[in-house]
């Protein structure tokens, strides 16, 4: 991993349901994000898994989560 690169974790079913409901959102109303995208570092995820991207700003002070679910 490149230090310039987010963190992405793979989110277990439990915390994507608790996610889903704290949001009042479905799976299909997730952004969805490429197998192939070169974002992903090489990392091998399978089609319908949701991932967590950690991204943190310049001062590095805040960090923004996003979700996204493999397409």
């Amino acid at each position: 991993m490149h230090i310039l690169q987010p963190k992405i974790t793979k989110l277990k079913p439990t915390e994507v349901e608790s996610i889903l409901k704290r949001y009042n959102a479905s799976l299909s109303q997730v952004p969805k994000i490429k197998s192939t995208d070169p974002g992903l570092g090489g990392e091998i995820f399978q089609v319908g898994e949701v991932i967590k991207v950690e991204r943190k700003e310049k001062e590095g002070t805040k960090t923004n989560v996003y979700y996204r679910v493999i397409a």
